[in-house]
């Protein structure tokens, strides 16, 4: 078991595993409460994946009102709305420009750091935990505990034991593999008697069957100004033609829902809306009027506006009908059969982790009093646009609060804003990602 609160004359060690958003933050607060704060990470470098969801613009969080934006996160809204209410995404803004690192919202209404890179700002933020005191343990693979309740790390230098008064893990999902969270965990909390909802990749690209001619000329080119629709669902934005399938933003917002569609039927139908900014009788209009003896190819191009990939997506669909209004109709709905989503080690999030059963509301395992637990290892999903870096944020501040309740300490003073929407201003660069 995990050592009891020490006496008011000690100083508290609370170790945290995992060096992203979650456990920076909570490092953060616990050691401006005045805990002695260890952090131990099994890659060489803190915050990996949060540098790559920067490389193109880092989206921190997003500008909707609170109800909109508590919609986003589906089933766990009410869990995660307290969370949310205490680090809100206003927060969060001061939070960085009290980093040097002042944040805008662009035209989107996603909210990113003024110099539009995440290094400045985990500079800044790891020169701000250093002098409060934390130490960063690098190349630490956790591996439970041991017999005596001791955390056991594999080290380059060989087994490391150690004692603390706390625990709080925030060792991510499972997308991404490479950068550090592999979702290894799984087993050893498995081994204590956690609950866990089974690791899914969400925000993942459709794979969807191409022919070799299109998936060669046309990988890597993007689909701009489009509409999904998956059902009653409908979402307008751009998507990337890839090897495999669709990636982009547009697809990630459907993804959950293709996900949960082909794990009960084995495939989904993705309509795919080539011209979304006109309605389908003046489309047909425009296609009619063409003169005779014009290829379909001028007409695709001329009449409907289509780019050369969109015209090759429709074509990708089967024969195209000759009849304008036919035609029309299936420029307007072009039935994609995806097969499958892509998997974890090409998803952006993951879905699944630890239940709500298994946490109190301090977010204690309670079958493992004195560990706590933030961030995606947590069941919970979230689209991108900001809401997935901004509920990691909040996990993480929650989490450290629940550490210092229960080692008996103060507790800082509580948030004393309120959610605002933020101005909106065109982006200083090209919104390029959308990975928050």
């Amino acid at each position: 078991m995990i050592a009891e609160p020490c006496c008011d004359s000690v100083i508290p060690h609370v170790a945290i595993i995992g060096a992203g958003p979650s456990a920076l933050i909570a490092a953060e607060v616990l050691a401006g409460a005045g805990c002695r704060v260890s952090l131990f990470e099994r890659m060489a470098s803190p915050a990996r994946k949060f540098l790559i969801a920067g490389r193109g613009g880092l989206n921190l969080t997003h500008s909707e009102v609170r109800a909109p934006f508590l919609a986003r996160y589906g089933e766990a809204a009410d869990w995660l709305a307290p969370m949310l209410d205490a680090f809100p995404p206003a927060r969060l803004r001061d939070w960085a420009e009290g980093l040097g690192e002042p944040t805008f919202v662009g035209s989107s209404g996603r909210v990113f750091p003024r110099s539009f890179k995440a290094s400045p700002l985990l500079r800044a933020w790891l020169a701000r935990l250093d002098g409060l005191g934390v130490t960063l343990n690098r190349n630490h693979l956790w591996h439970g505990w041991s017999d005596a309740g001791a955390l056991r790390f594999a080290t380059p230098t060989g087994e490391l034991e150690v004692a603390a008064d706390a625990v709080l893990l925030a060792l991510g999902g499972a997308s991404w593999p490479r950068l550090g969270s592999d979702g290894g965990w799984v087993e050893i909390l498995h081994g204590q008697g956690v609950e866990i909802a089974p690791l899914r990749p969400a925000n993942s690209g459709a794979r969807v069957g191409w022919s070799e001619p299109f998936r060669t000329r046309f990988a890597g080119v993007p689909l701009k100004r489009i509409a999904l629709s998956l059902g009653p669902r409908r979402v307008r934005g751009e998507a990337m033609i890839d090897t495999a399938g669709l990636e982009g933003g547009a697809v990630y917002a459907l993804s959950a829902a293709l996900r949960d569609a082909i794990a009960v039927a084995g495939r989904a139908t993705l309509l795919v809306d080539l011209r979304p900014d006109m309605r389908e009788a003046a489309l047909a209009a425009r296609l009619a009027a063409t003169r005779k003896g014009e290829t379909l190819a001028n007409r695709l191009r001329k009449a409907a506006g289509l780019s050369p990939v969109a015209a090759g997506l429709l074509r990708e669909a089967g024969p195209l009908p000759g009849e304008p209004a036919a035609l029309a109709a299936r420029i307007k709905a072009v039935p994609l059969n995806v097969t499958e989503m892509a998997g974890l080690e090409r998803a952006i999030s993951t879905a699944g982790g630890i239940t709500r059963a298994m946490v109190d509301d301090r977010l204690m395992l309670r079958a493992r009093p004195g560990v706590f637990v933030a961030g995606e290892m947590l069941d919970w999903e979230a689209p991108t646009g900001g809401y997935l870096l901004q509920a990691s944020f909040a996990t993480g501040h929650a989490a450290a609060w629940g550490v210092l309740a229960h080692l008996g300490m103060p507790l800082p003073a509580p948030w004393a804003g309120k959610w605002e929407a933020g101005e909106t201003a065109a982006p200083a660069a090209e919104e390029t990602r959308d990975d928050g």
